[in-house]
C-alpha cells in the first residue's frame, strides 16, 4: 500500500493509515462542520475501531458533537456526527432507525462493519447513504506500513529482520502488528537476534477471538490449520452442509480476520490456534477430515503430519487399526520426498497391522539409514512364510553392497531373482571378479516382469560394468550414460545398489573423460537419483573429478559439504572420502595433513574388501603410505588388488589408474625396479583410451627424470598429453619434478614455466609477483625491510612446517631456489640465526594478514 505515514493529528499520532483513510481522516478534520458521510468495511483487526476512535477525538476537539448509536440520545441534533462502529452487530430495529435518519436528510455518519454478516437492514442502510464517496476498504499493512508503526511506537528504528518478522507472521493485520510489537517490546524481541519467536503474551491475545467465533467457523479453521486450506468439498462434508452453507462459514472466517487474502491463515493465527485450542477437538476434526480423504482417494500427509504433531493424546486416539490406512496412505505421499517421515509411517502403520515392513525398509534405506533398511529387510527374508521375502532380499541387497560387501549382495540379489535382481548381481560379481557368473546371472534373467524404467537401467549397468571389463572404455560410458539418462526422471524413489551416474563418473575417471564424468553427475546431483542413499556417492565422485585437475579448493569444499555427519558415512563412502582427504593432503604437499588422514584411511582400508570400483582410492592410499613408510598396510589389499584384475584379464580401464598410482609409490619408496614394472604395464595398455595413451607415455618420462635423463621436450609432450585428458596436477607436476632435475638452465625456465601453464598460472602473472616488491598492508613500505611477493609464498610455505622440498613441489621451484630465498632474507632482515629468523618472518606474515583483514581483503 502506498503513501502510508503516521498522521501528524494530535488526536491520531499512532495511527498509521493508507492513502485512502489518509484521505478521509484529513477531510473530516479539515472542515469538521461540512459534509461527512462515508462506510469503512474491513475484516475484523483490520483498523476500524481505532479509526473511528481517532476521528471522534479529532471531531471532539473542534467542538463537533460525536454521537454513538450506543448512546441514549433518541434523536441527535443534525449537527452531530454519528460514528457507528461494527454495525453488521446491530440489530434489524436500531439498523431501521439509522436507515430513516438518513433518508430524512441527516447522514452526518460514519458506518464501520465488516464484510460478514450481511442483515438485510444493513444492506438497506447502505443502500440509502448517500454517493459521496466510494466505500473505504481497509487493507493489511505493508511493509512500510509496519516499519512506520514499529518505529513510532518503540521510538527507535526496527531492523530489517524485525519488521520482516512481524509483517510475516501478521500478514500486515493492524491488530496483529499491535498485538505482536507490544509482546515483542516487554519481551526484549525488539532488538531482534539469531532467532526471533511470537512471544506467548501474543498468542494469548486470541484467546477472547477463538472462543467467541462460531462453531462452524471454529473447525474450518481447524482444517485450514491442518494444511489442507478451507476446500468446499471437504467443509461440505466436515459440517454437513451444502454449498451455500460452506460459502456462508467461509465468508464469516474471512470476515473474522484470522484468514489472510489469499485465503491462509495468518501465521499467528495458525499459531494461537494451535496453542489455545484443546488438542481433542483438534484431533477430532483431523480426524474425521483423515476419513473423508481416505473414502475420496485424497491427499492425507497434511493431516497425518499435523495428527503426528498432536503429542500423547493425539496419538492415543490414532493408535488403533481404523487410522492405520491412513498412515500407511500417507507414508506413500511421503515416500519420494521425505523418506525418512515415510519410514515412520510406515512403522507406525506396521505397529497398527499392516503389511508394511518391506515398504519401511524401502523407505529407510532411500533416507540413507543402512542400518535400518538392514534390520527391517532381514526380518522379512528370515521369515519363511512372508510373501514378501522375495522383495525383501532385494532390499537387503542393495543396503548391503552400500557396505561394500558387493559378493554377498549378489547373493541375495540372485536369491531374490525377481525384476532388477540378476542385473544388480551381475554388476557386484563383475566388481569382484567373478565374470563367468555374471554372464550366468545375465543369460538367466526372469523375462516374465514387466519392463519398467529401473528394469531397464539396471541391464543397461550390468551391461556397460561389463564392457568396461571385456570392451572398450567408449562403449562402457556411453551405455552407463544411457542408463543414468534413463533413470533421471526416475528421482529419489528408487534405492539402487549403485547408481548409473556414480559407475558412469568411475569410468569417466579411469579413462580421462572428466567433462562427460561431471555432466553425468551433476544431472545426478540435480535429479536426486536414489536419494540420500546415493547422495554422498555422487557428491564424492564429483570431488574426485575436481581434485585430479588441481583445482583443490572446490574438491576440499565438495568433500566438506557431503561428509559434514562423518559418523554416518558408510564403508563405500568413508573409503572414497578417506582417500579425498590424503589426495589432497598430498597435492598441497602439506605432510602434518596426510598423516592426520592416516589414521582414517586405515580404518576406511580395513572395512571395505577390495573391489574393481574402488581401484582410485586404493592407488592414492599406496602413494601416501610410501610417503609414510606404512606399506604394510596396503600390502595385502594391494596383492588382492593384484589377483583381482588378473582373474578379470587385466581389462585396462580398471588396471592403468592403479598401474599409474603404483608408479608413483614405488618412485616414492625408491624402488625402481617396481617402477619400471608399472612403467611396462602402462605401455602394454597404452592402447585402450586417451588416458591410457598420456599415462604410458607419462610413466616413462618420469622413469627417466628420475634416472636424471631429462629431455624437455619429451617431458613438456607429456605433461600436456596428462592435461590434455584433465589430469592438470599430474601433468603440472611431472613438468615441475622435471625443471627441478634437469642441470639445464634454459630447459629448466622453460619447464617451469609449462608447469605453471598446466596448473593454470600464467608466466607473466608469475613473473610479475616475483619481481615486484609487497610492502605491509597499509604501511609506507618503510618501517621494516620489504620482501617480495616470491619470499612471502615461500616465507608463508616454510612457516607451516613444509620442507625445502616440498616448498619447491609446491610453487614448482627447485629445492636449492628455496634455500637461496631464505639466506636472502636471512641477510636482509640481519638475523643471526635460523630461529630468528621464523621468529621475524613469523611476525611479518602475521602483520600481513592482519593489515589485508582490516583493509578488506580475502
Amino acid at each position: 500500500m502506498t503513501g502510508a505515514r503516521t498522521t501528524t493529528h494530535p488526536a491520531a499520532r499512532r495511527l498509521v493509515l493508507g492513502a485512502p483513510a489518509r484521505q478521509l481522516f484529513d477531510a473530516a478534520t479539515a472542515d469538521p462542520l461540512g459534509p461527512l458521510c462515508a462506510q469503512v468495511r474491513a475484516p475484523g483487526g483490520h483498523g476500524k475501531s481505532a479509526l473511528l476512535q481517532a476521528l471522534g477525538d479529532a471531531l471532539t476537539a473542534a467542538g463537533v458533537r460525536v454521537v454513538t448509536p450506543w448512546q441514549a440520545d433518541a434523536e441527535p441534533d443534525g449537527d452531530a456526527v454519528l460514528l457507528v462502529d461494527d454495525a453488521h452487530l446491530l440489530g434489524p430495529d436500531r439498523l431501521a432507525a439509522l436507515r430513516d435518519r438518513v433518508r430524512r436528510g441527516m447522514p452526518r455518519l460514519v458506518l464501520a462493519y465488516r464484510p460478514w454478516p450481511r442483515p438485510v437492514a444493513l444492506l438497506e442502510l447502505v443502500d440509502a447513504l448517500p454517493r459521496v464517496r466510494p466505500p473505504l476498504t481497509l487493507t493489511p499493512f505493508g511493509p512500510e506500513q509496519v516499519r512506520a508503526y514499529l518505529a513510532h511506537a518503540w521510538e527507535l528504528t526496527p531492523a530489517p529482520e524485525v519488521t520482516s518478522f512481524v509483517a510475516a507472521q501478521t500478514a500486515g493485520v493492524p491488530a496483529y502488528v499491535v498485538r505482536l510489537a507490544a509482546a515483542l517490546a516487554a519481551s526484549g524481541g525488539r532488538h531482534g537476534g539469531a532467532r526471533l519467536e511470537v512471544p506467548a503474551a501474543a498468542v494469548a491475545g486470541f484467546t477472547a477471538e477463538l472462543d467467541e467465533l462460531d462453531p462452524d467457523v471454529r473447525r474450518a479453521l481447524l482444517a485450514a490449520e491442518a494444511g489442507l486450506g478451507l476446500r468446499m468439498d471437504l467443509l461440505g462434508a466436515l459440517l454437513d452442509c451444502g454449498p451455500e452453507g460452506v460459502g456462508a462459514v467461509l465468508e464469516a472466517a474471512r470476515a473474522t480476520g484470522l484468514v489472510g487474502r489469499d485465503g491462509q491463515l495468518v501465521p499467528i493465527t495458525r499459531t494461537a490456534l494451535a496453542t489455545l485450542t484443546p488438542t481433542a477437538e483438534r484431533v477430532a476434526v483431523w480426524q474425521r477430515l483423515t476419513e473423508l480423504q481416505l473414502d475420496r482417494r485424497g491427499p492425507v500427509l497434511p493431516l497425518v503430519r499435523a495428527l503426528l504433531g498432536t503429542g500423547p493424546a493425539g496419538t492415543e486416539r490414532l493408535g488403533g487399526t481404523g487410522m492405520a490406512a491412513a498412515f500407511e496412505a500417507a507414508a506413500e505421499e511421503a515416500l519420494d520426498g521425505e523418506p525418512a517421515l515415510a519410514a515412520e509411517l510406515f512403522a507406525a502403520a506396521a505397529a497398527a497391522g499392516r503389511p508394511t515392513v518391506v515398504r519401511q525398509a524401502r523407505a529407510a534405506a532411500l533416507a540413507g539409514d543402512v542400518d535400518a533398511a538392514l534390520r527391517l529387510a532381514d526380518q522379512v527374508v528370515a521369515a519363511p512364510d512372508s510373501p514378501e521375502r522375495a522383495e525383501g532380499a532385494l532390499l537387503a541387497a542393495t543396503a548391503i553392497a552400500h557396505r561394500g560387501q558387493l559378493g554377498r549382495s549378489a547373493e541375495l540379489y540372485r536369491w531374490s531373482n525377481r525384476g532388477p535382481s540378476p542385473a544388480f548381481a551381475a554388476i557386484g560379481l563383475l566388481a569382484t571378479g567373478r565374470l563367468a557368473e555374471a554372464e550366468a546371472a545375465l543369460r538367466d534373467s526372469p523375462g516374465d516382469g514387466p519392463p519398467t524404467l529401473l528394469t531397464g537401467a539396471a541391464s543397461l549397468m550390468a551391461r556397460g560394468v561389463r564392457e568396461s571389463v571385456t570392451g572398450t572404455a567408449t562403449g562402457a560410458l556411453s551405455t552407463l550414460v544411457q542408463a543414468a539418462a534413463l533413470l533421471e526422471s526416475a528421482g529419489p524413489a528408487v534405492p539402487l545398489p549403485d547408481g548409473p551416474a556414480a559407475l558412469a563418473g568411475l569410468v569417466a575417471l579411469h579413462c580421462g573423460e572428466l567433462d562427460i564424468g561431471e555432466s553425468v553427475l551433476d544431472r545426478a546431483i540435480a535429479s536426486r537419483v536414489g536419494g540420500a542413499l546415493l547422495a554422498t556417492r555422487h557428491g564424492l565422485l564429483r570431488a574426485w573429478l575436481e581434485m585430479v585437475r588441481g583445482n583443490l579448493t572446490a574438491a576440499d569444499a565438495q568433500l566438506t559439504a557431503v561428509t559434514a555427519d562423518r559418523d554416518r558415512l558408510e564403508p563405500r563412502d568413508l573409503v572414497f572420502a578417506a582417500a579425498l582427504g590424503i589426495g589432497l593432503a598430498r597435492r598441497r604437499s602439506d605432510l602434518v595433513a596426510l598423516h592426520r588422514g592416516w589414521p582414517a584411511a586405515c580404518e576406511a582400508l580395513v572395512r571395505h574388501p577390495v573391489d574393481l570400483f574402488t581401484m582410485l582410492p586404493l592407488g592414492e592410499f599406496a602413494i601416501a603410505a610410501a610417503r609414510l613408510g606404512q606399506q604394510r598396510w596396503l600390502a595385502t589389499h594391494l596383492r588382492e588388488a593384484d589377483l583381482l584384475l588378473a582373474a578379470v584379464a587385466e581389462p585396462p580401464l580398471w588396471a592403468v589408474p592403479l598401474h599409474w598410482s603404483a608408479l608413483h609409490a614405488a618412485v616414492i619408496a625408491e624402488q625402481p625396479s617396481v617402477a619400471a614394472r608399472h612403467v611396462t604395464a602402462l605401455a602394454a595398455h597404452s592402447g585402450h583410451s586417451a588416458y591410457a595413451a598420456a599415462a604410458a607415455t607419462a610413466a616413462a618420462s618420469w622413469l627417466e627424470v628420475l634416472n636424471a635423463r631429462v629431455d624437455p621436450a619429451a617431458v613438456e609432450a607429456a605433461a600436456r598429453g596428462l592435461h590434455g585428458v584433465g589430469f592438470r596436477w599430474d601433468g603440472a607436476r611431472l613438468a615441475g619434478q622435471a625443471a627441478i632435475r634437469t642441470t639445464d638452465r634454459r630447459a629448466m625456465t622453460a619447464l617451469l614455466e609449462c608447469a605453471r601453464l598446466l596448473q593454470g598460472r600464467g608466466a607473466g602473472r608469475a613473473g610479475a609477483a616475483a619481481a615486484e616488491p609487497s610492502p605491509r598492508p597499509g604501511g609506507d613500505g618503510s618501517a621494516d625491510p620489504v620482501l617480495s611477493a616470491r619470499e612471502r609464498e615461500v616465507a608463508r610455505l616454510v612457516l607451516e612446517g613444509l620442507t625445502y622440498r616440498e616448498v619447491g613441489d609446491r610453487l614448482f621451484i627447485a629445492a636449492k631456489t628455496v634455500e637461496h630465498h631464505m639466506a636472502r632474507m636471512r641477510q636482509r632482515l640481519g638475523c643471526a640465526s635460523r630461529a630468528d629468523l621464523l621468529a621475524r618472518l613469523r611476525i611479518l606474515i602475521d602483520d600481513d594478514t592482519a593489515g589485508a583483514v582490516a583493509d578488506g581483503a580475502p
